[in-house]
């Protein structure tokens, strides 16, 4: 048996430690509430992937950014990058070795948008999202066939309402994000090794400071969208990152429930004092997800309660209203100031 898979088989354990069903733990009393203690105790279960044989890739993405094809003049400005998702590796402040995907913007330089995976997945979740948000679809005519370059070398094929981009909302009229994923320690692409709230801490705010880095994207224009593990990141992440004196400018979570071990509400108050935008999605019936949204408040931060148990990206499907993608572009207009029609 291999290291690989000794350590999948690792990884799996602590998944389902953290997402132990909350079923378990006879958190609902008869009247329908549930006491903040059993929320606390509580835990969702999550999807386990499906394997399925990958696409036929029909291009793979290049593993170094290119070259403009313009050179940038004084009238001009500088010349967007090229479309196509750039494979990026970088490193977490303890010299963990982690891997990305770089979606460049059609602008230069542009608002960026990190998405953070949650345990039930890798950055693959995000393969239709990305593209959406970067709104360049007629200069990525192979999608979806790209995508298959993309963690090809993991095991396992992720399947979700959220890789069908056919029911997605029209992305904002004439704007495009510079999107940035990746995959926390331990999960396909990035380096093995056991996984830890404050290993996958270090890593979002490595994200972070990558990002910051990258051509084409503007610094002072950072936010983070995340599911689960992913959703407690991207606030703590943009703390953490503010605190190291870089700019964030919001967080958005499908599923908060303190995994990273820093308390969301008072991450939540930190950025509200810096009146910076949080907000926090949650199904009811997720115990642990639904008392984190509650439990934080602030001017500048909002929830949205759904009805059933979904966790994280689950909470992504056409069904839902108000439609979760539609929130997400709500919540980028508010961080980035952007006006439209």
């Amino acid at each position: 048996m291999s290291a690989k898979h000794d350590l999948s088989l690792i990884r799996r354990a602590i998944l389902i430690f953290l997402v132990l069903p909350f079923s378990l733990t006879s958190c609902k009393s008869t009247s329908g509430t549930v006491t903040a203690t059993q929320l606390k105790d509580a835990a969702p279960t999550l999807p386990q992937p499906t394997e399925v044989k990958p696409p036929e890739p029909t291009a793979i993405p290049p593993t170094t950014t290119p070259e403009p094809t313009q050179v940038p003049t004084e009238e001009t400005g500088p010349v967007a990058l090229p479309a196509e998702p750039q494979h990026v590796e970088f490193q977490a402040e303890d010299g963990k070795n982690l891997v990305g995907y770089y979606y460049p913007a059609g602008v230069n330089p542009a608002p960026a948008v990190i998405l953070m995976h949650w345990a039930g997945g890798d950055q693959r979740d995000w393969l239709a999202i990305a593209p959406w948000l970067q709104n360049r679809p007629e200069e990525l005519a192979t999608f979806p066939g790209w995508e298959a370059g993309i963690g090809a070398e993991c095991r396992e094929q992720l399947m979700g309402p959220w890789l069908d981009p056919s029911w997605f909302p029209p992305a904002l009229k004439d704007v495009s994000f510079a999107i940035f994923t990746f995959d926390f320690r331990d999960f396909c692409e990035s380096e093995a090794g056991l996984e830890n709230p404050e290993g996958w801490l270090l890593d979002a705010v490595a994200a972070f400071k990558t990002v910051s880095g990258l051509p084409g994207v503007d610094p002072d224009q950072i936010v983070a969208i995340g599911a689960s593990i992913g959703a407690d990141a991207a606030p703590d992440g943009c703390s953490e990152f503010i605190v190291g004196g870089g700019v964030c400018l919001g967080g958005f979570s499908l599923s908060p429930g303190s995994y990273l071990g820093i308390p969301y509400d008072e991450v939540v108050t930190q950025l509200d004092e810096e009146e910076i935008p949080v907000w926090c999605l949650a199904a009811k019936g997720d115990p642990p997800s639904a008392f984190t949204c509650l439990s934080a408040s602030g001017e500048h931060y909002q929830t949205t309660m759904y009805e059933g148990e979904e966790h994280g990206m689950m909470l992504i499907k056409p069904e839902l209203v108000p439609n979760p993608l539609a929130l997400i572009l709500e919540f980028l207009e508010e961080a980035f100031g952007i006006e439209t029609e």
